[in-house]
């Protein structure tokens, strides 16, 4: 990733996702955070209670403010599952596992991690957004700096994807969160974002939050 693009990305790493907080349980005192930016995740955990938070962040620079939130923070790729990290109370890969060769894998290997009965948050862009069909319709595929179509994504996801991805790694899906597209917020679209993103063309993105069987 060259300056340009850790600058475009850099206020979006560091926003709080509360829809991601609001689905790690309270009860949780040790997560797992898989790429965990600037650690704006173990920041508002911390807020709520006492709770350790483990991140891994492949990016040197954010991995050093995530450093002054988290209680350990290892640099490396999250395709690489450590194999020291002891087990843990939540999971949360928020918008990573599209950036892997293999989520697959690296999420069961994750999962393994997780105590029994223990929950896991993952949130994927969702892959059959409107924007996808109509840049389909003239003929290419879409690479852009950030969002759905980030050049940066490796995988693609949608609904039943997302849930056959979490499936196969040992997860029991409870609850799915459709998200609207962001640049809706704060316009006159805003009201009807919730109605519409409940229909696939126009969810931006998929929260999951599951069970560990």
């Amino acid at each position: 990733m060259d300056a340009d693009q850790r600058a475009l990305r850099a206020d979006a790493y560091e926003s709080v996702r509360d829809e991601i907080v609001e689905l790690v349980p309270e009860r949780a005192r040790r997560v797992l955070d898989l790429g965990c930016s600037t650690g704006w995740l173990a920041a508002a955990l911390k807020e709520r209670g006492p709770v350790e938070v483990v991140g891994i962040e492949r990016e040197p620079e954010y991995a050093a403010l995530a450093k002054e939130r988290c209680d350990r923070v290892i640099v490396g790729d999250v395709q690489d599952v450590p194999q020291d990290l002891g087990r843990f109370d939540c999971l949360v890969a928020a918008d990573v596992l599209e950036h892997l060769v293999d989520p697959w894998s690296a999420l069961e290997g994750y999962v393994r991690l997780l105590e029994p009965g223990c929950r896991a948050v993952i949130s994927l862009p969702n892959a059959a957004h409107w924007t996808s069909y109509a840049a389909l319709a003239r003929g290419s595929w879409p690479r852009r700096p950030e969002g759905i179509h980030d050049a940066t994504h490796l995988r693609w996801f949608t609904l039943r994807d997302a849930v056959a991805l979490c499936e196969g790694a040992g997860l029991e899906v409870e609850h799915v969160e459709r998200r609207p597209w962001l640049l809706w917020r704060g316009t006159r679209l805003d009201r009807h974002a919730g109605p519409l993103s409940r229909l696939a063309p126009f969810t931006f993105q998929h929260v999951l939050a599951a069970r560990r069987a």
